[in-house]
């Protein structure tokens, strides 16, 4: 891997550890409500960007290229309710690990499979101790019976990851969309999406109370979700897969930090001890 996709993976790990936090600081607000807003927000903020892009000269998307951002949408849509019901259930040092660690490691095993990608033997050792890492934080204590619910809500949306990581690659390599149209149209896909339902009868009501309570936690994920998905997807043009996506796994130290000083969830040394072994597979692969 390039230093300058190292840096650009990196950068979209911290990102992504932080609006997870923001997310998780709402889990007690209705999911459809907080998700909707955050896309409506994102899909605001972003707008600027989008349209600054095309005005540059950047190409427009096609009808096809319109159907496989739709298939995008579809994944992430499900990527995020899982989260959010995930984070209802469970701490942030518990679903985020299972999640980012379930995720890149079928991403990978697809990406060998299928795709065609053959990392060596340095690389394939630094995938699994990602992995290996990543699992071991999520099992650094013996889970409650809440805890389980959080759990195979984090196991569910590592499928979904998984899912959406191997399609998107697709989507910016082979159809070579540009990054910030397939992260724009999914926003704008998820808030049209989702504008009935958070709208509805059933929620209408709470729609004012989620944004006077976490307004802040909206806007912020609103800036850095979609900052995060550009940045990894802007080394997956230039990158391999089975690199990239486990790489990104060094958000789980992050948000393990997070929720353990920020969130007072516990267990931070032994959960911190097991994520020393995601910096040794990033080393890994980032040598390889």
């Amino acid at each position: 891997m390039s230093p300058l996709a190292l840096a650009l993976v990196l950068s979209s790990a911290v990102a992504h550890a932080c609006w997870n936090l923001m997310s998780k600081q709402a889990a007690e607000a209705d999911g459809v409500v907080f998700v909707w807003m955050v896309a409506a927000a994102s899909t605001l903020v972003w707008t600027p960007v989008a349209a600054g892009y095309l005005l540059l000269g950047g190409t427009g998307p096609s009808w096809t290229d319109l159907g496989v951002i739709a298939a995008s949408t579809t994944l992430h849509l499900g990527y995020f309710m899982l989260l959010q019901r995930g984070y209802r259930h469970g701490d942030l040092s518990m679903v985020y690990p299972i999640a980012r660690g379930t995720g890149p490691l079928l991403a990978s095993l697809v990406a060998v499979s299928f795709l065609g990608e053959r990392p060596g033997p340095v690389g394939i050792a630094g995938i699994l101790l990602v992995g290996v890492g990543v699992l071991l934080l999520g099992a650094a204590r013996r889970p409650s019976r809440q805890d389980l619910s959080g759990i195979g809500f984090g196991l569910a949306t590592g499928v979904f990851i998984a899912a959406y990581t191997v399609w998107d690659k697709q989507v910016v390599s082979a159809f070579a969309v540009a990054p910030i149209l397939l992260n724009y149209g999914g926003d704008l896909g998820r808030t049209l999406v989702l504008t009935a339902p958070a709208l509805g009868s059933r929620r209408r009501g709470l729609v004012l109370p989620v944004w006077h309570e976490h307004r802040t936690r909206v806007l912020g994920a609103a800036v850095l979700m979609p900052l995060s998905y550009l940045l990894a997807l802007t080394a997956y043009t230039f990158s391999p897969i089975s690199s990239v996506a486990p790489v990104r796994e060094v958000s789980v130290l992050v948000a393990v930090v997070l929720g353990g000083r920020l969130l007072a969830e516990g267990d931070l040394t032994r959960r911190l001890l097991a994520a020393c072994v995601i910096v040794g597979g990033v080393v890994t692969i980032a040598l390889s």
